[in-house]
């Protein structure tokens, strides 16, 4: 069996990893990489990180590019590839421009189609954007669906998908959490907290497309006003966007108890996160991943596609006003029993086996 992987962003090369370096190893299997560099710089440091060498590389990162153009140049340069390499199956991951034009590649090509990380919803096609819009394309084109949990598998049956076409898989993510949680910690991370001291750790990821603008700007005003507490450290990697930039340096800049950094890669943000005692995240990817080190969570959205952490306790969505940020944080602070009550909740996203559930339903549906 041929199996081409696809994927160019940062958080897909994470979740597709594990399943990669399983393929590699799974008898009977030809498997290859193509990556589209949606992403250049974030997508490297995680090929590196898990020592996956693509057999194709798009390279199609180009700064200020709109959808249309990188939707475009994957239409362009990934056809000719799957002409060449004619797999039996295409695996993507997720929601992003690289996943939704990979899936209708396929589909022209009449090549079956694996969506890894299916059925994860908002209902509202506009949050988050463009991804709520890109996972539900990728779903009317996929032959088989790996949905992380039960709540995502009844999303694709209440939409008509075939019970059949769907496996419950648990979520990759955790997969590659677990690898690289073990690795020793490095250096970058050292030197992160020997400069924060003993202080209680925020860490802070906010970037979504949707929080441009007013949105982000309350985030940043609620964490300047948490920033007068003198028992914590706010953390925030901030990332190179502009329009993330700009409102966080105007605000946050030069603010005692705000640690601005550079965005970081992988390995050292998952070992700062295992320092903090709180996140506050408009991320998907640390959704997830926090709930694995008992790290209560606090969404800074006003929709989740990841409710099963909501329902299990782990994350709490607290939207982007700034009195509510505010509010909930600081109850997390400064209530033991509030903090215990997150900080034990089970992690609803997997076992640390979705790869190998993954390939197994992927071996057993061709046979």
């Amino acid at each position: 069996m041929k199996i081409l992987s696809v994927f160019g962003t940062r958080p897909e090369a994470v979740k597709m990893a594990p399943i990669v370096k399983l393929l590699a190893n799974t008898a009977g299997v030809e498997s290859r990489v193509c990556v589209t560099a949606q992403h250049r710089q974030m997508l490297d440091q995680v090929l590196e990180l898990f020592e996956i060498k693509p057999d194709y590389d798009l390279d199609l990162m180009r700064e200020d590019q709109t959808m249309a153009q990188i939707s475009a140049g994957i239409f362009t340069h990934l056809d000719p590839i799957l002409e060449d390499f004619k797999p039996d199956w295409v695996l993507a991951v997720g929601d992003t421009t690289t996943v939704v034009t990979t899936s209708l590649l396929a589909f022209y090509r009449k090549i079956k189609f694996g969506h890894v990380e299916a059925g994860l919803r908002t209902h509202n096609k506009w949050h988050p954007f463009p991804e709520e819009m890109n996972r539900r394309l990728a779903t009317v084109t996929a032959d088989l669906h790996f949905a992380p949990t039960e709540w995502s598998q009844g999303n694709l049956l209440r939409e008509g998908v075939d019970k059949k076409a769907i496996a419950v898989t648990g979520n990759s993510v955790i997969d590659a959490l677990k690898f690289v949680s073990k690795q020793a910690e490095p250096q970058e991370t050292k030197d992160i907290l020997a400069k924060l001291g003993n202080q209680k750790i925020i860490l802070v990821t906010a970037h979504r497309r949707e929080n441009f603008g007013k949105p982000l700007e309350n985030i940043c005003l609620a964490l300047k006003e948490l920033a007068f507490r003198e028992d914590i450290e706010i953390v925030y990697p901030v990332h190179l966007n502009p329009n993330v930039q700009e409102p966080v340096n105007r605000i946050l800049k030069n603010i005692p108890h705000i640690t601005l950094l550079p965005p970081l890669d992988y390995l050292p943000l998952v070992h700062l996160m295992k320092h903090a005692m709180l996140i506050l995240t408009d991320s998907g990817g640390i959704q997830e991943e926090a709930p694995a080190f008992g790290i209560p969570t606090l969404v800074l959205r006003d929709v989740t596609e990841r409710p099963e952490g909501v329902a299990a306790g782990t994350l709490k969505l607290v939207g982007t006003q700034t009195s509510f940020i505010v509010q909930a944080a600081k109850r997390l602070l400064e209530d033991e029993t509030a903090y215990a009550e997150m900080a034990k909740a089970v992690n609803p996203y997997g076992d640390g086996h979705a790869a190998e559930k993954i390939i197994e339903a992927l071996l057993s549906i061709n046979k």
